[in-house]
């Protein structure tokens, strides 16, 4: 005689919660319309040009150009991560942190610390006779003073944000 056999299945909290999170995933396209995002974007852009003239050259003979490279390496990779942040909107989904002063501090401590590696930068430039890194050493140096330029307009923006408490 046949037997009768009802199955029931339910879902977990956890794969119901990870599959709503996965999917609520966004890009904000409007981000990279703002005047940060755009400085952010440029601060990519050159701050890889900045580290990539120098590393190009003979910069291990000259530890002022180690300086130099240590901030544009470290705050590059920052501004990508803080850039990803930003596009897909993962600040929203993590609001124990106080990303205005999280963004603050990165873009200050950004600004203060390219400012002295442009001016080590620009200070250690030499054209002497059999130096043919010259050309790579001024371009980095005009460029590292046009990425603390963009950290100091994305400071001003984060201070703005930071006064009025509310997340860009």
């Amino acid at each position: 005689r046949p037997r009768s056999h009802t199955v029931t299945t339910s879902s977990s909290s956890f794969t119901a919660n990870l599959s709503a999170s996965s999917s609520t995933l966004a890009y904000d396209r409007e981000f990279l319309r703002t005047v940060p995002g755009l400085l952010m974007v440029t601060e990519t852009v050159l701050g890889l040009l900045v580290w990539t003239l120098i590393a190009g050259t003979e910069y291990f003979l000259y530890p002022a150009f180690g300086w130099v490279m240590f901030v544009a390496v470290f705050y590059w990779v920052l501004t990508v991560f803080f850039l990803i942040i930003y596009m897909t909107m993962t600040y929203t989904r993590i609001p124990q942190v106080p990303w205005t002063m999280v963004g603050l501090c990165f873009n200050g401590s950004a600004f203060v610390l390219y400012l002295i590696a442009a001016i080590v930068d620009a200070s250690s430039v030499t054209n002497d006779l059999n130096n043919h890194n010259y050309n790579s050493w001024a371009a980095s140096s005009f460029f590292a003073f046009v990425v603390t330029s963009c950290y100091a307009g994305n400071t001003y923006f984060s201070f703005i944000s930071w006064q009025s408490r509310t997340l860009q």
